[in-house]
């Protein structure tokens, strides 16, 4: 992990704008300037991984530690048995073996992030670990009599179910338990400020607010802003689903589309959230997208830093690969079946039955380019042929009645359909 970041924590997150709310930022300012804070993040098991929303909280800690910080990265195997309200329906209950599956994939993606060593090596914690074994009566005595009903209902994602359909009692208490693990937290490390999304901002205070009645000691909460992208759809998310950060749900290579591809309009935010460069590479890197954004280089060197630092550097070397070659810009045969096949699965894809290959030949070109996808009819198919669109495995076809035969196969089962330069299909020969 780099040692050369900023000491000042919390200039670092005003210029990259990661502050949105906070409790008394002077003084949480002056405590971390005079030493070493103890701070954490809780991250709930509702999913088998963690995503792009996850990841820009898992960084913002990531930051606190470079500037000499100790982090604790908290997996909730008791607040994942319940579930944060969600403004619209109650959330499905996982089942307790499902639920400490999931605890052990998260534990795992936290662990690659922090530093382990030194002294201000983080640490990972489960809050079942403290929840287990606290009965109702005690935690109805000891806990639930600091919290007042009427500012509980006074939550948005509270009032919003209960203008509705109403909420259930489970999730409503879920509050309780996160403010309890703060406590808990101080209790066991000295921790003295929590993290989290803006829309955390009830827990985390709510739990600021117990260790100040229950301990008479005052902590800190700080929050990041939520990202929305500038088309007004959800960060993370594309027409395939969530962008994970588990390479069995979203492989390397399409996180690393996911940024290549980014809107110019969301660029400055998104370097400012994820990218550990400084201010002044961050200004030169946007001052060139906005001279040539054809070069796409500030998505371009945010896709290289983002899928190394989540994937490795082995598969983000084969994500770039992947890309520059699916798009005519290297050699198909430098990528190895595991990784042609996970990048064309992702991409317009289509299938060939095996009965359909007739004296060692496939469908023809017309027919392959709309069932992968990548034009609507045949008679789009042969436009785009005429014009000179049509690629296959990236050689060029101009002949609308051309058949791939067995020999054009990559790894016996796979063709790369293109049309023009940024529209990339896949067909995969399957039994049948």
């Amino acid at each position: 992990m780099r040692k050369d970041a900023p000491v000042d924590i919390i200039e670092e997150l005003l210029w990259r704008e990661q502050i949105a709310q906070s409790t008394d930022l002077g003084a949480l300012h002056e405590a971390l300037s005079s030493g070493s804070m103890t701070l954490y993040c809780g991250f709930d098991p509702t999913a088998a991984s963690l995503h792009l929303g996850n990841l820009a909280q898992i960084l913002t800690v990531r930051r606190f530690q470079q500037a000499g910080h100790r982090p604790l990265a908290l997996v909730g195997g008791a607040t994942g048995l319940i579930g944060d309200p969600k403004m619209a329906g109650e959330r499905n209950l996982n089942s307790q073996e499902i639920v400490q599956e999931w605890v052990g994939r998260i534990r795992a993606q936290l662990e690659r992030f922090y530093d382990f060593d030194g002294p201000n090596a983080a640490i990972v914690v489960n809050n079942y670990d403290w929840i287990k074994d606290i009965s109702v009566l005690e935690f109805l005595r000891d806990i639930g009599k600091h919290f007042s009903v009427n500012r509980m209902l006074d939550r948005e994602a509270v009032a919003a179910r209960l203008a509705k359909d109403g909420i259930s009692y489970t999730e409503f208490s879920y509050q309780l338990l996160q403010s309890y693990d703060y406590l808990e937290l101080f209790r066991r490390y000295g921790c003295v400020l929590q993290t989290g999304g803006s829309d955390q901002w009830g827990n985390i205070t709510a739990g600021v607010d117990l260790i100040r009645r229950t301990e008479q000691a005052s902590v800190y909460a700080l929050t990041t802003p939520l990202i929305t992208k500038a088309d007004g759809t959800k960060f993370g998310k594309t027409e395939s689903g969530t962008i994970w950060l588990d390479p069995t749900l979203t492989s390397p290579y399409e996180f690393f589309q996911f940024w290549l591809n980014a809107d110019d309009r969301d660029i400055p935010k998104l370097l400012r959230t994820f990218s550990f460069k400084g201010e002044e590479e961050i200004t030169e890197l946007l001052a060139v997208t906005l001279e040539r954004p054809h070069e796409r280089a500030a998505q371009r060197a945010l896709a290289i830093e983002l899928t190394e630092l989540v994937h490795g550097r082995q598969e983000r070397e084969g994500a770039e690969a992947a890309g520059k070659a699916l798009f005519g810009q290297g050699e198909l045969g430098v990528l190895s079946e595991a990784v042609l096949s996970a990048s064309l699965q992702q991409a317009s894809y289509g299938q060939v039955e095996s009965s359909e290959i007739v004296e060692g030949e496939l469908p023809g070109i017309s027919d392959l380019l709309v069932r992968c996808g990548l034009v609507t009819s045949k008679s789009a198919a042969r436009r785009t042929i005429d014009e000179g669109g049509a690629y296959v495995n990236n050689e060029r076809i101009t002949d609308e009645t051309w058949r791939p035969t067995t020999e054009n196969l990559l790894y016996g089962r796979w063709l790369v359909l293109r049309r023009g330069k940024k529209n990339v299909g896949g067909i995969e020969v399957v039994s049948g």
